[in-house]
């Protein structure tokens, strides 16, 4: 498997970047970590109000799993990347966890304090 995505991507040869199927898992993760910003922006402004929706969670996830796999099993295995995106995985999956706790899977679902004591 690591051969065929070690291999650069030869009809992106135009292009003069030398990608591989590596490369793009880690712009891929890259561009849904980065991504999940313009996501909560547009939440938080048709909310009118700060939000953070939980496809902001799922998006760190992802994207933070996609650039730790890049770091750890390409050829570049920069430790320095790998700590980068460490830390973000196991915060956004915690906090991932939180919002699921909190307010279910139904996503529209606002659990407050007092009808949590009332179950």
């Amino acid at each position: 498997m690591d051969a065929w995505l070690s291999a650069p991507i030869d009809w992106l040869d135009w292009t003069g970047v030398h990608v591989t199927g590596w490369k793009l898992i880690g712009y891929t993760g890259a561009l849904m970590f980065g991504g999940r910003w313009l996501v909560q922006f547009l939440a938080s402004r048709r909310a009118g109000r700060p939000v953070i929706p939980r496809l902001f969670w799922y998006m760190s996830v992802i994207g933070s799993l996609m650039t730790l796999s890049y770091f750890t099993f390409s050829p570049k295995q920069d430790s320095v990347g790998v700590l980068q995106n460490l830390f973000p995985t196991f915060t956004a999956l915690y906090s991932l966890y939180l919002d699921i706790q909190h307010r279910g899977w139904r996503r529209d679902k606002v659990v407050t304090g007092e009808a949590r004591h009332g179950e």
